[in-house]
C-alpha cells in the first residue's frame, strides 16, 4: 500500500509516523512544497515548542477549543494529552508543566520536538521529498482505484492521502473541486493595533488579570493583559480574537474595546476610591498605585481622568472619581487592525466540520480522503487524509494545536490507522536517513519516484 501525506509540517509528520507503525508493510511518503519541514514547530511557543496543555479530562480539554466542541470529544477520549505527553517521552523528549497548563520540552528548545519527529520518520521508514508542490489531487476511477496526486514534475499514486497541508488556499481550491464544502478562512489569533496616549511608550507593562470585551457584542474573554508597542496582547486578547474570529472579521478589525483592568463594577470602585480619600486624604493620588496596578499605567490612567499627580486625595472631586472608576473598569479603545502573535499564524477556516465522519477523520464524500483542520484539527477521507485544513476548529495558543494534531493520527486503531481496509501490495522502500533525505532535495525525486508508480 502507498500512502502520500501532503504537507511537511507536525501534522504531516506525525500522520506518517503513525501510519508507516501500524501499517509496516506499507510505503508512506511526505510531500512538502517547501525548501524545509516543520518551520512552524521551530517557531511555535516562542521558539520552545508547547507540545500540549496539562488537561487530563476530554469535557474539560473540548472548552478550550472555540469550534468544534462536540465533534472532538470522541477523539480525545481516543488520544488525549496524556497520550501526547507520553508519545513523546517514550521517544526521548522529557517534558514539563508551566504555571499556566502549557507543556514544553524539559530542553525549552523546539529542535528537540524537530529532532523527535524526524528520528522517528527516518525508523518507520517514511520518505521526504521537499519542493513538491501538489497541483491536483484525481480520485480513483473506480472503487479500489488509486488516488493520483499531481505536483509540477511528477504523478504519484497512493491507496491513501493524508492533506495536512495547514492554511492553504491552494489546497482548499483542490478540495472544493473534488466537492468538498470550504468555509471562507479567516485571521485568529492575533493581537490588537491601538494607538492610544493611554497605553502608548508602556510596553512591556502587564495586568495579571484583567476583562477585554468587543462592546456592543457578547464577545468577552479574562486573563493576563500585555501591552505592546503596537496595542494590546496576551491571552485576553488571543482567546477573543480566536471565539469572535468570524465577526471581528466582519467588523474588518476595526470595533471598540472595553478593558476592565481590576474586574470590579464601576460603582464599586467608584466606593473603593472614595474610601481612599476618607482613609488616606494627605497622600498623593500618583505615587501609590491601587488595586495592583503597574505604576506607569495608573498614572496614565490618572492623567486621563484629569487628575494630576501632584493631587492629594483630599483634593479629588466625585466628577474626577467617577472619570477615574470608569478609567479602571471600562477603558475603551478603538482597535484599528490586527497583527499576528510573534511568528505564528492561525486561521479559522477550511473543510467544512459535516464534511468529516470524526469517527475515523475520513470524508464522508470521498472514501479514502482524510483531513485535519487548519493548525489544530484534521479531517480524513476514505482514499485520501487531510490534515491542517478542516474548518471550524482554531483552538487558542497553549498547546491545544499539537494536541489535536497527536489525536487526529492515532484516532484509528492499530493495523487500520490511516490505511483502513487497504490491501497491502508493495514493500517499503530501502531506509534511507531523514537528513540525508532532506540534503538530497533535487535527486531525492528520483530516488523515491523509482520505488512509486509516477
Amino acid at each position: 500500500m502507498n500512502i502520500v501525506v501532503i504537507g511537511g509540517g507536525a501534522a504531516g509528520f506525525f500522520g506518517a509516523i503513525r501510519a508507516a507503525e501500524c501499517n509496516p508493510s506499507a510505503r508512506v511518503l511526505i510531500l512538502e512544497r517547501g525548501k524545509d519541514v516543520l518551520s512552524k514547530v521551530r517557531v511555535s511557543g516562542g521558539g520552545r515548542c508547547n507540545l500540549t496543555h496539562a488537561c487530563f479530562v476530554p469535557k474539560e480539554l473540548v472548552k478550550f477549543y472555540p469550534r468544534g466542541e462536540k465533534e472532538l470529544l470522541g477523539p480525545f477520549h481516543v488520544f488525549g494529552c496524556g497520550d501526547t505527553v507520553a508519545w513523546f517521552e517514550g521517544r526521548g523528549v522529557k517534558t514539563k508543566i508551566e504555571e499556566d497548563g502549557r507543556m514544553f520540552p524539559v530542553s525549552n528548545k523546539s529542535q528537540s520536538v524537530i529532532d523527535c519527529l524526524q528520528v522517528s520518520a527516518d525508523n518507520a521508514g517514511v520518505g521526504v521529498l521537499l519542493h513538491q508542490r501538489v497541483e491536483d489531487l484525481v480520485p480513483p476511477a473506480a472503487p479500489g482505484g488509486a488516488w493520483h496526486v499531481v505536483c509540477k514534475e511528477n504523478t504519484y499514486q497512493a491507496d491513501r492521502v493524508l492533506v495536512a497541508a495547514g492554511s492553504s488556499p491552494a489546497i482548499w481550491e483542490i478540495l472544493a473541486r473534488l466537492g468538498l464544502q470550504i468555509v471562507e478562512p479567516v485571521p485568529s489569533l492575533f493581537t490588537f493595533h491601538i494607538q492610544d496616549e493611554r497605553i502608548a511608550d508602556l510596553p512591556g507593562v502587564s495586568v495579571p488579570l484583567a476583562t477585554a470585551q468587543v462592546e456592543g457584542t457578547k464577545l468577552e474573554a479574562s486573563g493576563p493583559l500585555l501591552i505592546t508597542h503596537w496595542g494590546l496582547s496576551g491571552p485576553a486578547i488571543l482567546k477573543l480574537s480566536a471565539w469572535g474570529a468570524r465577526e471581528l472579521h466582519q467588523k474588518s478589525h476595526r470595533f471598540t474595546l472595553k478593558v476592565n483592568w481590576i474586574r470590579e463594577k464601576t460603582e464599586t470602585c467608584k466606593t473603593d476610591l472614595e474610601e481612599q480619600k476618607q482613609t488616606a486624604p494627605r497622600q498623593l493620588v500618583a505615587p501609590q498605585p491601587l488595586f495592583g496596578l503597574p505604576s506607569r499605567l495608573w498614572k496614565r490612567l490618572l492623567h486621563a481622568a484629569g487628575i494630576g499627580e501632584e493631587k492629594r486625595w483630599a483634593d479629588t472631586s466625585k466628577k474626577e472619581l467617577q472619570h477615574l472608576a470608569e478609567q479602571l473598569t471600562a477603558c475603551r479603545f478603538q482597535v484599528t487592525g490586527k497583527s499576528t502573535f510573534k511568528d505564528e499564524f492561525v486561521t479559522a477556516g477550511g473543510v467544512d466540520l459535516r464534511e468529516i465522519n470524526f469517527k475515523t477523520f475520513e470524508s464522508k464524500r470521498l472514501p479514502g480522503l482524510f483531513c485535519r483542520r487548519n493548525p489544530q484539527y484534521r479531517r480524513h477521507h476514505r482514499r485520501v487524509q487531510f490534515s491542517g485544513s478542516v474548518d471550524g476548529r482554531l483552538d487558542r495558543r497553549g498547546g491545544y494545536g499539537p494536541t489535536f494534531s497527536s489525536r487526529l493520527s492515532a484516532s484509528m486503531p492499530e493495523g487500520t490507522s490511516p490505511t483502513q481496509a487497504g490491501r497491502v501490495t508493495a514493500r517499503r522502500p530501502e531506509r534511507e536517513t531523514t537528513n540525508a533525505r532532506l540534503s538530497n532535495r533535487k535527486s531525492g525525486s528520483e530516488v523515491v519516484c523509482s520505488g512509486w508508480k509516477c
